[in-house]
């Protein structure tokens, strides 16, 4: 795992632990997420874990950098693998806010940092990345 100092937010080190899923998804990737998947030793069980709302992800974005829009662990240069995340990819993650009145979630594209909204249908995939603590 991966403790982010200004937030108290816990990422799952593996950003691509679950590749692009429907949101259905990955609600349910993460939240099932428990220690002895994806990488972790934590402890954690089933229901620690969670997929991010948009304001967790535009959390990690650094605008200074793209592909992806992400800096290393200190925050004096742009990511690189394992530092201090693994399988960051330069593309769209789910969020779990839903978009007010439509059947829609927001996403966030980690090759630029944008932010839009997608169709929920299973027929849209994204990346899934869990989270926990927060909120």
């Amino acid at each position: 795992t991966v403790t982010d100092n200004l937030t108290g937010l816990i990422w799952l080190k593996n950003a691509n632990c679950f590749g692009t899923q429907s949101l259905a998804n990955a609600l349910q990737a993460a939240n099932t997420l428990a220690s002895g998947s994806c990488g972790l030793s934590d402890g954690s069980v089933a229901g620690d874990w969670r997929l991010p709302n948009v304001k967790e992800l535009q959390s990690l974005i650094n605008f200074g950098f793209t592909g992806p829009a992400l800096s290393n662990a200190a925050g004096t240069a742009k990511w690189r693998e394992g530092d201090a995340f693994s399988g960051v990819q330069s593309t769209r993650y789910w969020s779990s806010t839903e978009y007010p009145g439509r059947p829609t979630a927001w996403f966030v594209s980690l090759d630029d940092g944008f932010t839009f909204d997608a169709g929920v249908t299973d027929a849209a995939h994204n990346f899934v990345w869990p989270v926990r603590g927060g909120q």
